[in-house]
């Protein structure tokens, strides 16, 4: 099922609303009333014009204005034997990060709305004077969707969303807890004084489903000529060309594994993950966004990975990781 049937599924009408009794910290403040966002011409983050004296940051991104849709490329869930599988011929959603216009960041911008049962880091500025982010005990966040119409959209991400290590709830909360928390367009205030509680979480994961589906990681590799092999090699130019080439703009590539020291080349040599900048046009849950070349970001590398011809492993996955077609 594509995302659009699954959007248009679980938004147009919400269960009888129940105002949450939680306050929680709202970046700038704002009130739950006069959000519409109809009315407010949608701004371009990072723009001159994307501060909250100018706009409504409720219906455009003024914090968080660098989005990166994330991926994985993972070999092995480690919990095969429970049937966390990965996703044949796809690589898996890792998250949507709000990043600021410089490339910097921060997270856990609102402990009301922490989820993180192991939080990482352990403190809002991962230093150990920071703020302690309490580990959380409660419910887990798939339970969170059923009860707003979204059983359709965790079927999804538990096809596609797919966690190595832990369980995929335990991942969406923490991508939720640490990222979702930090846009201005996702705090609470945004959704007015009919707030039902965790319409927020449903918003933010769907808002990461509408990204990650448009961007086909393993399609536009395969076209060209890029697969996932145990006895070929490529050269991280090859990956860069293909991606850029159908995305529009340099995404930043990831990769682990032992260095190349016959060569001196210090970047790692397995390619496991894929970052897809852009700026987006009012509320990202819209999905109007514009690629940004991870080049093109100040103090951004484009790559962790080897550079020397040949150097890089695209590993096939394990057997009996991947689920059947």
């Amino acid at each position: 099922m594509s995302f659009l049937s699954i959007l248009s599924t679980i938004l147009p009408l919400l269960p009888s609303p129940t105002l949450s009794l939680l306050t929680p910290r709202s970046l700038y403040n704002e009130s739950p009333e006069n959000h519409t966002c109809a009315l407010s011409p949608p701004v371009l983050s990072c723009s001159p014009a994307a501060t909250p004296s100018l706009t409504d940051s409720c219906c455009s991104e003024t914090f968080g204005g660098l989005l990166l849709s994330t991926q994985f490329w993972d070999t092995r869930t480690g919990l095969e034997s429970q049937g966390q599988l990965l996703p044949p011929q796809s690589w898996t959603l890792h998250g949507l990060w709000p990043d600021f216009c410089n490339g910097s960041f921060t997270q856990y911008c609102d402990l009301s709305r922490q989820y993180d049962e192991s939080p990482s880091p352990k403190t809002q500025n991962g230093l150990p004077n920071g703020t302690l982010v309490p580990p959380y005990t409660g419910p887990t966040v798939d339970t969170f969707l059923p009860p707003l119409g979204a059983s359709d959209l965790l079927a999804y991400m538990n096809k596609y969303w797919v966690s190595q290590g832990s369980a995929n709830p335990t991942f969406w909360a923490h991508e939720f807890s640490k990222h979702a928390t930090c846009y201005s367009t996702f705090d609470l205030p945004c959704y007015g004084p009919e707030y039902v509680e965790h319409e927020d979480v449903v918003d933010f994961f769907a808002t990461a489903v509408l990204y990650y589906e448009r961007l086909p990681t393993y399609d536009w590799l395969e076209e060209a000529g890029v697969t996932p092999s145990n006895t070929t090699k490529y050269t991280l130019s090859q990956l860069q060309d293909a991606l850029s080439s159908k995305y529009g703009a340099l995404p930043y590539i990831g990769c682990t594994g032992a260095r190349n020291n016959v060569t001196g080349d210090t970047g790692g040599t397995v390619v496991d993950e894929v970052w897809y900048y852009s700026h987006v046009n009012g509320r990202p849950q819209a999905g109007d966004s514009v690629p940004v070349g991870a080049d093109s970001v100040p103090g951004v590398s484009v790559s962790s990975c080897a550079r020397s011809e040949g150097a890089l492993w695209y590993y096939e996955r394990a057997e009996g990781s991947e689920a059947e077609v």
